[in-house]
């Protein structure tokens, strides 16, 4: 059996599920904020490509650069590792499926200001949009 090199061995690792969960609790409170990632990077002191490693998971954040990233987006430190605690490790860190429709629609600019928009509704306009993507969502089947 061949050794892998250095660079073949870093190539062929995953990243690590709570690497993933907490780089993408980053994008999308970045996301919600309305902040670039160019300017996270520059209140970071990063460049905009180690954030972006950062929120696909594919380098771990350090404790002192997380925290800062928690002052910078005005959550605790904590906010990032929401979901993790409940997770039954048995069933490792797979979302559901409903975990995993939200979170892609949140990682979307229009998921994002549709979800900053709507709460401002009435009820009544609430369900009614709701109806509406609904009969959209079935005319695509």
């Amino acid at each position: 059996m061949k050794a892998l090199t250095t660079s073949e061995a870093a190539s062929e690792r995953k990243p690590n599920p709570i690497d993933i969960h907490v780089g993408s609790r980053v994008r999308m409170r970045r996301k919600l904020m309305g902040v670039s990632q160019e300017k996270l990077a520059e209140a970071l002191g990063l460049t905009f490509q180690q954030v972006q490693k950062y929120e696909r998971g594919v380098n771990r954040v350090s404790a002192s650069k997380l925290f800062e990233t928690s002052n910078f987006l005005g959550v605790e430190v904590s906010y990032f590792f929401d979901g993790l605690a409940n997770r039954d490790p048995a069933a490792g860190f797979a979302e559901s499926e409903s975990e995993r429709y939200t979170h892609e629609f949140l990682m979307t600019t229009e998921g994002v200001e549709l979800a900053s928009l709507f709460p401002r509704l009435a009820p009544k306009q609430r369900r009614r949009i709701l109806e509406l993507v609904r009969t959209l969502a079935d005319d695509d089947d």
